[in-house]
């Protein structure tokens, strides 16, 4: 008798949902309260392993921006988007209907509640404007236009972007560029006057050729100009420097797969100092990003990986970080849940292992540069 009614209680305690896993699948809504109300949607779907879903902000465009961690289990839902730095936290309701939980994003928290809606009650996700079609895998295209302008002075940061058919960047020097078109840093480029390293420009940019271009398209078309518009000649050497390298740390990465595609471009940004968002990125990406912003040395991948993967690394820097972005680093921060230190960091968070080492690397060796032509 005890035994059967030990198993009548366990039976009671999985039929409430306690002991498994939620069934969260369809369409939940409710209202964020920020500086304004944004009407939020949020759809869950079973996927093979877990869930899958994307998050909407109606009020914003209605973009989908794909959930990742997603967790479902003893009455806790919670949810992240790597995209746009987001996290939800919540309690689900005993009769699975609504979900009482807090959005975090930026250090900001803001209470927001979910209710599950049926199709007909769901509120109408705005039609998202279609992309321009990817360009020609084979096509090798040149800028049709480009301006360049010097930077205005003492601005801090830099940055390479992409919206649509629209290459710009703010406040790069010829190093930069190189270092976008190449994947190298500053110290690989070798024989180069100072202005190389020290003179900023913007740039404004289109392609000649129709569709969107690829990552290897566009880095193509910056080498393109480097040589039209800086003169730019060189050879290629090698050279022992010091450098850091990226391997696996013992237990294998702890990255979470891109929902992106081979084709699309990475995103790779910055938050704030120490926190930063990786997106549809493959490790050699992330390792190019670092040198050129964060580290004062090249950083080699040696990791072996070659999927893309969606994933943020938050630390809290030192002062012999982001010299390449032109801004100090405050002192460090003593709060008790400050996040570790960048090598601490890479290592809990990603999986993987930045090692301070001497390798042998590629450098340009630099024949012929001029300051760029007039526009």
């Amino acid at each position: 008798m005890k035994r059967i009614l030990v198993c009548v209680i366990a039976a009671t305690l999985f039929a409430s949902g306690n002991l498994l896993a939620q069934d969260i699948a369809g369409t939940w809504q409710g209202t964020l309260q920020a500086d304004k109300s944004l009407r939020t949607v949020v759809k869950f779907e079973k996927a093979d392993a877990g869930w899958k879903g994307n998050f909407y902000s109606i009020d914003q465009g209605g973009r989908p921006f794909a959930l990742s961690k997603i967790s479902a289990q003893g009455g806790t839902v919670q949810f992240s988007i790597i995209a746009i730095g987001g996290e939800y936290k919540s309690t689900l309701s005993p009769d699975n209907k609504v979900l009482t939980g807090s959005w975090s994003q930026g250090g900001n928290a803001l209470p927001l509640v979910l209710t599950k809606v049926a199709p007909e009650t769901a509120w109408a996700i705005p039609e998202v404007p279609k992309p321009v079609p990817p360009m020609a895998a084979n096509a090798n295209p040149s800028f049709e236009v480009a301006t360049i302008k010097p930077s205005k002075p003492d601005q801090p940061g830099k940055y390479f972007s992409v919206r649509g058919n629209r290459f710009t960047t703010f406040n790069t020097t010829l190093a930069d560029m190189l270092s976008f078109a190449y994947g190298i840093h500053a110290k690989q480029i070798v024989g180069a006057p100072a202005w190389v390293d020290t003179d900023k420009f913007d740039i404004a940019a289109q392609p000649d050729t129709p569709g969107s271009p690829s990552d290897k398209q566009w880095k193509s078309m910056m080498a393109k100009l480097i040589v039209e518009r800086f003169g730019f000649k060189f050879h290629h050497d090698q050279k022992e420097l010091s450098v850091y390298a990226i391997t696996l740390a013992k237990g294998g990465p702890k990255l979470t797969i891109a929902q992106g595609n081979d084709s699309g471009l990475p995103g790779n940004f910055f938050r704030n100092l120490g926190q930063m968002t990786n997106v549809n990125s493959t490790i050699d990406d992330f390792a190019r990003t670092m040198q050129a912003a964060v580290l004062d040395r090249p950083v080699v991948d040696q990791t072996g990986l070659t999927s893309r993967f969606d994933f943020t690394l938050n630390w809290t820097p030192d002062e012999s970080q982001f010299g390449g972005m032109g801004i100090k680093v405050p002192p460090p921060s003593d709060k008790a849940d400050a996040p570790p230190g960048l090598f601490t960091a890479v290592q809990e968070q990603l999986g993987l292992k930045l090692d301070a080492t001497k390798a042998a690397v590629d450098v340009f060796v630099v024949d012929h540069v001029e300051k760029p032509s007039e526009n």
